[in-house]
């Protein structure tokens, strides 16, 4: 009986070891993926450009290209890092709301499964770019180039479009979430709901206005802070366990 005791009393230490390590990683990486994304806005803004327009970004390719692929490595990383944080979310709240807590975990991460399909889109840009500045090809053939340039970047809009909607309604889940788990709490839970439907309406004005830069732009920064927020309070979780 005593060896028996002695056995649960393990098994459930180590399971208890193996919490905390998840919630601290995923707490972790839920704060380094924002300060990255973060990081990201900064390089663009300063080494590569703002500048959307289909003709003057197939022009000058050459010259950015390095910084475009610097740019999409950045956002693959950021996506990487916030699946296990979404992870962890779901780790801390599933005993007090198992539902919204899976739905909004699975959401998350089904929203970054679709953004990670789309990040490296300097990849479909580079074999466009090397026809339209190949010698010999003619205006007529640059002008074809451009239009497949916008068209290929308007398919990677819309899958950037519908991760966003998946991620927002996935945080308006896990609001809900929160606001049944005591770890949290309803001020917590309350921001979280409030960061989904901001979210939410910043990808509404991207389909209302696919043009508008600022619906992603907002949509993005309702992002970074709940994964900033919330990576820091899963962090000390794991540490007052």
């Amino acid at each position: 009986m005593e060896a028996t005791a002695h056995t649960e009393m393990n098994d459930l230490r180590s399971m208890e070891d193996g919490e905390r390590s998840v919630l601290r990683w995923g707490g972790l990486a839920g704060m380094l993926g924002s300060v990255l994304m973060v990081v990201t806005f900064v390089f663009v803004g300063v080494f590569v450009t703002l500048e959307e327009s289909a003709a003057y970004l197939i022009e000058r390719f050459p010259e950015i290209r390095a910084g475009r692929t610097v740019e999409n490595s950045l956002f693959l990383a950021v996506v990487i890092l916030w699946v296990p944080h979404f992870l962890a979310l779901y780790r801390a709240m599933w005993r007090w709301s198992l539902a919204p807590a899976l739905f909004g975990s699975v959401l998350g991460i089904m929203g970054l499964v679709v953004w990670a399909a789309q990040a490296l889109h300097h990849v479909a840009q580079v074999p466009l770019s090397n026809l339209y500045h190949a010698p010999g090809t003619t205006p007529e053939e640059q002008a074809t180039l451009v239009f497949l340039w916008q068209a290929t970047m308007g398919i990677l809009e819309a899958m950037l479009l519908a991760g966003f909607v998946l991620l927002s309604i996935g945080l308006i889940c896990l609001g809900v979430a929160m606001l049944r788990a005591p770890a949290f709490g309803r001020v917590l839970g309350g921001a979280g709901v409030v960061l989904g439907v901001l979210g939410f309406g910043g990808a509404s004005l991207m389909l209302v206005d696919p043009a508008s830069t600022l619906g992603p732009v907002f949509g993005m920064f309702t992002l970074i802070i709940f994964h900033f927020v919330l990576g820091r309070k899963v962090y000390r979780l794991s540490r007052a366990l």
